[in-house]
């Protein structure tokens, strides 16, 4: 070895030791890393923030905003509530979970299909009271495992086809693919669906003083609208979005207050008073499309500014307290509306607006940004660590679907490329007011994306130093004293291990002569080692910095860096185990 071989090779080794201690945060780890490259000398100083510029962070990046804007939609609470209501064990919705991405990853990028299901994910954790890092990455995995079945599914098997043409002459087709794939991911799935608890509940990283805020009893109210779809039906099937978090504590049906009976039937016209977490309301009213505030809009008077809701908590000498917000005409002198009131140790059972407001009750007061801020001075109350609150926003219906859709259409057609669709879609997000322009950065993931960046020049070190090409003659030079299925399986597994380091399709350009200089050597033929270097490039189940959809899942679940291993190792192990025999039996060396 050279000595810029080893400086590389030591500086990748010293990083992976220092993300699997697990001491250091891993957007820190990348960052030194990249630093030491730097001082070596194997990452050029005109490389060394090439990473910025790659594509992989702007396809992270653009996900997490449309993922962000899908699950912002309601669209996903409707369907999980259309399509899975009874649903409660959490192997069952694991297996749901991973299976849907599975098969839509064959068909569509696979970063888009676990973007579409991420928010049915935390869904289901919210459902089942667990960490939504149960779901998260065997739905990763998942999603790696499903692009194995098609030729579409996954970079390695379109670079592999475009190699086996210019190597035999004849490209792989679609469904070439799909035996191996196919049998390779349902063996991943039953996987997955037993032995998913190797990996420990994990919370999100970075948490923020948001996420301590915990208010579970906030009182609101909404009216059956004409257009609504809870419109006779029972009290149960209303409250049933909520599932468990908020309740019914009256109904005001022509000026009348009528005990909520589970079984009485809601009408036009009629005004529930609701009770519970702000999540869970927003839940039932958006799920049933009732009307809040009075249907009022705030913005109508400035569609400018964009409309938000805030937490405030009513100070001691506030000049609210003894006041309501009937009493103070709220909308029509200050441009705000009153959608909750939050009081400790005490349910609130008036009419929303006829509440009066005590020292310490928390208010959630919905309005233009440029004017909230001034009137919570004004009123002498002190605004709760910012969060997102989605109890009385303006939906989009079916326009992000339809952004997210159009964008994986746009791939799969090859109109563009995924970086350039996705990209485009967070901007459509953007435009189409799907997410509010205050919270995009918070949608956006800094220290992932500045992991990515840092590490893309020091794991190309390994290819710019010949690293790679060391590794590939040691190679040639062992597969000449094993069997077949032994040098078959060893090209699988080295590319398993190099991936992580190189892109995946990368490692198909650096994998795939050998494979074939193999066959040709051992006289066999040499589609079975062309599809063990797609699988093997494919399948990074080992680190989160092999895919973007490992990636794409890191912070969301709070995983830390010696999380993937625990879960990939041994499906790493039984995709080789499989994956050689049925290669073997699908694709017959001679």
């Amino acid at each position: 070895m050279t000595l810029p071989q080893i400086l590389a090779s030591g500086t990748i080794a010293l990083m992976m030791a220092a993300f699997l201690w697990g001491k250091f945060r891993y957007d820190l780890v990348a960052v030194c890393a990249l630093l030491l490259g730097i001082a070596v000398g194997v990452v050029p100083y005109d490389k060394a923030f090439s990473g910025f510029s790659d594509e992989i962070v702007i396809i992270v990046g653009s996900a997490l905003i449309v993922s962000a804007g899908v699950a912002r939609s309601g669209l996903m609470e409707a369907a999980v509530q259309k399509f899975f209501p009874k649903v409660s064990s959490v192997r069952i919705q694991l297996v749901i979970l991973v299976a849907v991405v599975t098969v839509l990853s064959a068909f569509i990028k696979n970063v888009g299909a676990l973007a579409i299901m991420i928010p049915v994910a935390f869904q289901f954790a919210r459902r089942s009271n667990v960490s939504a890092s149960v779901f998260l990455m065997p739905m990763a995995f998942g999603a790696l495992l499903g692009g194995l079945m098609t030729q579409i599914g996954t970079s390695p098997n379109i670079v592999v086809s475009r190699l086996r043409a210019e190597m035999v002459g004849d490209s792989f087709t679609m469904f070439d693919f799909t035996p191996v794939g196919a049998t390779l991911a349902v063996v991943g799935i039953l996987y997955l669906a037993f032995f998913y608890k190797l990996i420990p509940e994990r919370k999100k990283e970075n948490v923020s003083a948001t996420d301590a805020i915990a208010i579970r009893n906030y009182a609101s109210e909404a009216k059956i609208a004409k257009n609504s779809s809870v419109i006779g039906k029972t009290i149960v099937e209303l409250i049933k979005p909520a599932e468990g978090n908020a309740m019914i504590t009256a109904i005001i049906r022509d000026g009348r207050r009528i005990t909520p009976l589970p079984d009485r039937t809601v009408l036009e016209g009629d005004v529930v008073l609701l009770e519970g977490d702000s999540k869970a309301l927003d839940a039932v009213i958006s799920n049933g499309k009732l009307q809040i505030a009075e249907n009022r809009n705030p913005n109508d008077t400035d569609g400018s500014e964009e409309i938000e809701a805030i937490e405030a908590v009513i100070g001691k000498n506030s000049p609210l307290i003894g006041m309501s917000a009937r009493n103070l005409d709220l909308y029509s002198r200050y441009d705000v509306n009153l959608l909750a009131v939050s009081r400790e140790e005490e349910r609130i059972t008036q009419r929303l607006g006829e509440v009066e407001f005590r020292f310490g009750d928390v208010i959630v007061l919905q309005g233009r940004a440029n004017i909230l801020p001034p009137l919570l001075r004004e009123f002498g109350c002190l605004p709760l660590a910012k969060r997102t609150i989605l109890l009385g926003s303006v939906r989009r219906g079916l326009v992000p679907l339809a952004i997210l859709v159009v964008a994986i259409m746009a791939t799969v057609l090859g109109l563009l490329p995924v970086s350039i669709a996705f990209f485009a879609a967070a901007v459509a997000m953007i435009l189409f007011k799907v997410i509010p322009i205050n919270e995009i950065y918070s949608a956006i993931d800094g220290p992932i994306l500045i992991m990515l960046a840092a590490l893309i020049p020091v794991s190309d070190a390994l290819r710019t130093t010949g690293s790679t090409d060391l590794i590939a003659e040691g190679l040639s030079m062992v597969a000449t004293y094993l069997p077949p299925s032994g040098a078959l399986a060893m090209i699988l597994l080295t590319a398993m291990a190099v991936t992580p380091f190189l892109n995946n399709a990368a490692t198909v350009l650096v994998m795939a002569p050998i494979a074939t200089s193999f066959a040709a050597g051992l006289g066999y033929k040499p589609e079975a080692f062309l599809m063990a270097v797609a699988i093997g490039a494919g399948c990074d189940f080992l680190t989160p910095i092999g895919h973007q959809c490992n990636m794409l899942v890191m912070s969301p679940g709070g995983y830390k860096f010696s999380d993937y291993p625990r879960l990939g190792l041994p499906l790493s192990a039984i995709i080789a185990l499989v994956a050689v025999p049925a290669l073997i039996f699908f694709w017959p060396l001679s």
